[in-house]
């Protein structure tokens, strides 16, 4: 009886053959650019603008990629200028093959302004494991979503993902979105289109500058214009500065998640600087208060380990042995030690020691 060996493919065979993971992804993109032994890549297949400094980039992904749900965020690596940098976006499934990248240039952003300015098709992204808890609820009950700029990225990956499993026929959800101007509007065919489809979904949107009468920011009088907000989960997504005065006004919802994918400007009414020792490192630096602690160690020529730089993703966490701290998106303090600190939305407020 003779035993019939299978064979291996050519792509096994040449990343058995080197050991090294670096180099094996060197030649073997050398066939394929999506190949890779341990990386998870995509490729630029299209790009096209979605609204004023926003573009939309369909995705390739290899089979390295980690699909996240609906409402996830990503980080996304690239190389500009030979220095490797790290993002975090949310992204959209398409397909079995494909996702949706969108993003918002930022004033001095070097990813963003590189991706909506100079990506090209054909071009080669690689992506991180997806995180972030802002996914859809278990429960069918209302959902009230609440967006500020580019904020609306992981609101459209939600109502996508409700309207191909169907559930957007029966899940009664009310999307509210602040914009600056109308060319800032993004998706707005495509969420004008489910509303005209689905009787239970519901999109405005308020423009902040444009117009005889500029509409007002989120304030009290929104909240009459939703019901049960007692029973329903609420979502939002924008500057700290709106996801603190969601959570201020929506405190009663049965569910209450926001993220904030920038720190607004916050008056510091403490001048000054304060003592932070690191402990693992036996460091003492001097830094201000009121400044993000990850951004005043980084002046120092420190690199923490960190990853979405809003809150989220956890890679800056570490544990405050003592001192008091505040909160950069909803102003809230600290001074209980012993607790897990985020370095990118916390500042020091007294001296701190922290395991660092």
């Amino acid at each position: 009886m003779h035993v019939i060996k299978k064979s291996k493919s050519p792509l096994k065979s040449l990343a058995s053959a080197i050991v090294d993971p670096y180099s094996a992804n060197f030649w073997l993109q050398k066939i394929n650019p999506l190949w890779s032994v341990n990386q998870a890549l995509g490729k630029i297949v299209q790009k096209q603008q979605t609204a004023q400094d926003t573009v939309s980039l369909m995705v390739q992904f290899n089979q390295k990629f980690q699909l996240g749900q609906a409402g996830q965020h990503h980080p996304v690596f690239v190389t500009i200028e030979g220095i490797r940098y790290e993002r975090t976006y949310s992204l959209t499934q398409l397909d079995t093959q494909h996702v949706l990248l969108t993003v918002k240039k930022v004033d001095q952003g070097k990813v963003s302004s590189w991706l909506v300015n100079q990506a090209n098709v054909g071009d080669i992204l690689e992506f991180g494991q997806p995180y972030g808890d802002m996914l859809l609820p278990e429960a069918t009950q209302p959902l009230i979503l609440l967006a500020a700029g580019s904020g609306i990225t992981p609101m459209y990956s939600l109502v996508d993902a409700l309207a191909k499993s169907g559930q957007l026929k029966q899940t009664p959800v009310k999307l509210m979105y602040w914009v600056k101007t109308f060319a800032d509007v993004a998706f707005k065919t495509q969420f004008e289109q489910w509303a005209t489809q689905y009787p239970h979904f519901s999109f405005d949107v308020f423009y902040t500058q444009a117009g005889e009468t500029p509409a007002q920011r989120l304030n009290e009088s929104h909240l009459q214009t939703f019901e049960q907000i007692e029973q329903s989960a609420v979502y939002a997504c924008g500057p700290s500065g709106f996801a603190a005065r969601v959570e201020e006004l929506f405190a009663h919802a049965q569910q209450l998640k926001t993220e904030a994918f920038s720190m607004s400007p916050m008056l510091n009414e403490e001048a000054g600087f304060v003592q932070v020792t690191l402990t693992q490192s036996n460091k003492t630096v001097a830094i201000p208060k009121g400044q993000s602690i990850l951004t005043s160690l980084e002046q120092q020529n420190i690199q923490p380990k960190h990853g979405c730089r809003m809150g989220i993703c956890n890679k800056c966490a570490c544990n405050k042995v003592e001192g008091s701290t505040k909160n950069l998106v909803n102003g809230a303090q600290n001074t209980e030690p012993g607790n897990l600190l985020k370095l990118c939305v916390n500042s020091a407020q007294t001296d701190l020691v922290i395991d660092l």
